[in-house]
């Protein structure tokens, strides 16, 4: 919105000051400004609201440690969730479908998670909104995500061949499963945000490091100039996506000032389910849904570690009449903490190993 506005006023006044509205380095900086002063500025003031109302205890299941974590609100999700649709509207061209597609996946995630964590917390309801429901919430925005991306001629480079990383002019042409393919991305990376978020910061730290990553590869892909050099496939538009990772980037950095140990909330499926959607999206829009397990290497092993230990449990029982585990407990981060890994070690690991992660998957420009 403002963006449509400085733009309207360069063009009527032609004011040159105005005219850094065309660049998206200008917006994508002011949507990351803009996002972080309102979860800094605005965030306490939710904070305080949600302490009255909606505290989640602490499960059954949960480490011993957790116990001490008793009174901490949940769904902090909802500051982040704000600080992003805000900073996007603003500074987005939502004139352009890049944009609000990414926005439509964190306001709708969000509700899921809204539904589901308002169910546990406020109403009471033990587990919340059923699986199956949240499947169905997940396969929903995949589907209309597959659909719009399928039917729109601006998203043909989407359809025809999608990249495979580490190889020169090697690609996967999709056919006829593409929506199929956007369905089961978009359910598998918000599940696994989802399961990351079991930590002081952890999830908020490893998602604006991973937004950071997909904003810069969404700059590369818009650019034509670039996308030539580098050999990576060019959207035209791409680059609008850059504004929006920018804005959730900052949006967590300034969450882990209240979310960091000890944390004074929690984001809740709001948060977790809303970023790991938009993190799918970005990843699908911008073609580098392949470099996922790379760049989001955390949220793939944590949820690895979960299918996994339930497998093996299964099995175990089936076969032997009593159930083995892999790991001392799951999501992963959890088996560390019953090795006795403080929290705070645990957490800066994960971010370090996140670094790492999406440092490699730069390389792949240059293998490429």
């Amino acid at each position: 919105m403002l963006y449509a506005l400085l733009k309207y006023l360069e063009s009527v006044y032609h004011f040159s000051s105005l005219r850094l509205v065309n660049y998206i380095t200008f917006r994508a900086f002011a949507a990351a400004v803009t996002a972080l002063l309102f979860t800094i500025i605005v965030g306490p003031k939710i904070i305080a609201y949600l302490k009255r109302t909606v505290i989640e205890p602490v499960k059954e299941e949960a480490p011993e440690a957790h116990q001490k974590k008793t009174g901490i609100p949940t769904m902090g999700g909802i500051i982040i969730n704000l600080a992003i649709l805000i900073s996007g509207l603003l500074w987005a061209n939502l004139a352009d479908p890049f944009s609000w597609l990414v926005l439509l996946s964190v306001a709708w995630m969000g509700a899921v998670g809204f539904i589901d964590d308002y169910r546990k917390v406020v109403l009471k309801i033990k587990g919340g909104l059923e699986g199956r429901y949240k499947i169905i919430g997940q396969l929903g925005l995949g589907l209309i995500i597959g659909l719009y991306t399928y039917y729109n001629p601006k998203f043909a480079p989407l359809l025809s061949h999608t990249e495979v990383p580490f190889f020169k002019n090697l690609f996967i042409d999709y056919d006829g499963f593409y929506i199929i393919i956007c369905m089961f991305i978009i359910t598998g990376v918000s599940n696994a945000v989802n399961l990351t978020d079991g930590l002081d910061g952890l999830a908020a730290g490893c998602t604006s490091i991973v937004a950071l990553t997909l904003a810069g590869f969404a700059y590369l892909t818009g650019n034509s100039k670039f996308a030539g050099y580098l050999n990576i496939t060019y959207i035209a538009g791409a680059g609008e996506v850059t504004i929006i990772g920018l804005a959730i980037a900052a949006a967590c950095i300034g969450f882990l000032w209240f979310n960091s140990h000890p944390a004074e909330i929690f984001m809740g499926d709001t948060g977790s389910l809303a970023l790991g959607g938009a993190i799918a999206v970005m990843s699908l829009l911008i073609k580098k849904e392949l470099l996922l397990p790379l760049i989001a290497g955390i949220f793939f092993v944590e949820t690895v570690s979960v299918i996994i230990q339930r497998g093996y449990f299964k099995y175990t029982k089936r076969r032997f009449g009593a159930g083995r585990r892999v790991f001392l407990m799951a999501p992963l981060h959890h088996h560390f903490q019953k090795l006795g890994w403080a929290e705070e070690k645990i957490v800066i690991r994960f971010w370090i190993i996140t670094v790492l992660l999406v440092l490699s998957s730069l390389i792949t420009l240059k293998l490429r």
